[in-house]
């Protein structure tokens, strides 16, 4: 069985986004690391909100396009339940290194992790069809 976190990494791929020498601790973590999870994981969030969405009766499928948008920000923002759901999705494809780096600042990643998440979903709102 090979290591850990060098699978981890070859499986994630090159930073995305740009990383300077006057870039912050958090930039750089979310370049290196928030952003590929969150790309490699991309199919996996589509498919956990869609199911969200049937479990909570159907609403969401009946909206206009920009209640949807208010919807994915609103249940995200507010279902922590769900929220820390999402949260195990990034977090379970971190290194150990980044893990240890992450709880130092835990607070400020878990909120450019979410909004990042937010963003992606609803830039992808046209691919949530109800099953």
């Amino acid at each position: 069985m090979e290591p850990r976190d060098p699978s981890l990494m070859e499986l994630r791929g090159e930073a995305i986004g740009t990383i300077t020498p006057f870039s912050s601790s958090e930039e750089v973590f979310q370049n290196q690391t928030l952003r590929p999870i969150l790309k490699l994981q991309n199919d996996l969030f589509i498919e956990v909100f869609r199911n969200y969405a049937i479990k909570q009766k159907n609403v969401f499928f009946d909206l206009s396009p920009d209640k949807k948008m208010g919807y994915i920000e609103n249940v995200i923002q507010r279902d922590i339940k769900f929220r820390n759901s999402l949260k195990g999705i990034v977090i379970g494809l971190f290194t150990v290194d980044e893990y240890r780096e992450y709880i130092q600042n835990s607070s400020n990643l878990n909120k450019r992790m979410m909004n990042m998440l937010i963003e992606r979903l609803k830039s992808q709102i046209q691919l949530f069809e109800q099953a």
